[in-house]
């Protein structure tokens, strides 16, 4: 990003937050923007896209606590002005000779990757390039799994690099040396890029987790049955359900969740009663028998008690 990008653009702005606003809050507003406005979520919109990429932007930047006192310090500095070149009294000099003059560096100080003299290490010594902002997509069990993805760069060259299993959505993998090289002999900036899972049909992630909802029948759940459950990525597995299960009630499958290299993992299944929407007059008939040999208790008693009804 050029320097002058710092004095025009107002990051906090852009995110629609204070400048006190907390990482945790950052990062909360940046995922609901990132998802909003992300490209696969509006194919062909090209003023979405170019709204991801300022979203993108501004988080980058103030998501990193350097880079976001570097940018505070610049824009306290900078009160607004706008360096567009040498000026009358300015012998030459362009936007990056003033801010290097000011902060004690010399010509192409490398901002904003680093300060230079002022707040790098070392007067006029060798400072990072800038780092640079990208983004994936991957589908949902690649983000649970772990996959391989590659980034093209202007110059030609294809970098692949590792999606981690269990990576959660929005996280940032950081490709060493692969940003903007420096303008001083210092090392190049970092890419930084943005990971978003797409959502599964059928499978969500809990933390280590994974959640699914499955039908089962009256007749099963009231007198038990094995049924089989879906599992991400493999064979079905076979659960029981015990007499009178309840609906709601979580049945867990050990192992069968996210796996990564420090901790598994499982899957836990919500047990949903399916009702029936027809009935034919036999079933119907078999049912109000059935209903007769049941004890006369009223099921919603206790809740009517505890609200205070009975």
């Amino acid at each position: 990003m050029a320097s002058q990008d710092w004095f025009d653009k107002d990051f906090y702005k852009i995110l629609g937050v204070s400048k006190d606003v907390s990482d945790a809050e950052l990062k909360k507003v940046y995922r609901k923007l990132a998802r909003q406005y992300h490209p696969d979520s509006n194919p062909g919109d090209a003023k979405a896209e170019a709204r991801f990429k300022e979203i993108s932007e501004a988080y980058t930047v103030l998501s990193d606590s350097a880079q976001r006192k570097e940018y505070d310090a610049v824009k306290a500095m900078g009160g607004g002005a706008r360096f567009t070149g040498a000026g009358p009294n300015m012998g030459g000099a362009g936007f990056e000779d003033v801010f290097a003059n000011l902060f004690g560096g010399g010509r192409g100080a490398g901002f904003p990757g680093g300060f230079g003299g002022g707040f790098g290490g070392g007067f006029g010594g060798p400072t990072p390039g800038a780092d640079l902002t990208a983004s994936v997509t991957v589908d949902f069990i690649d983000g649970v799994k772990g996959t391989t993805r590659k980034l093209s760069f202007q110059h030609g060259e294809d970098v692949s690099f590792k999606v981690p299993a269990g990576i959660k959505d929005g996280a940032k993998i950081k490709l060493r040396g692969r940003g903007q090289p420096s303008m001083n002999g210092g090392p190049n900036g970092d890419m930084l890029v943005t990971v978003t899972i797409k959502p599964h049909p059928v499978f969500t992630r809990d933390g280590d987790n994974l959640r699914v909802t499955v039908p089962v029948t009256f007749v099963e759940a009231a007198l038990g049955a094995t049924i089989q459950v879906p599992t991400l990525g493999g064979e079905p597995v076979k659960l029981k359900v015990a007499p009178g299960t309840p609906n709601g009630r979580v049945l867990r499958v050990k192992g069968k969740g996210v796996v990564t290299e420090k901790h598994s993992g499982d899957l836990l299944a919500t047990v949903e009663i399916a009702v029936p929407s027809h009935l034919s007059h036999k079933a119907a008939e078999a049912l109000e028998a059935f209903a007769k040999e049941l004890p006369d208790e009223d099921p919603r008693a206790e809740l009517l008690q505890k609200a205070g009804l009975l």
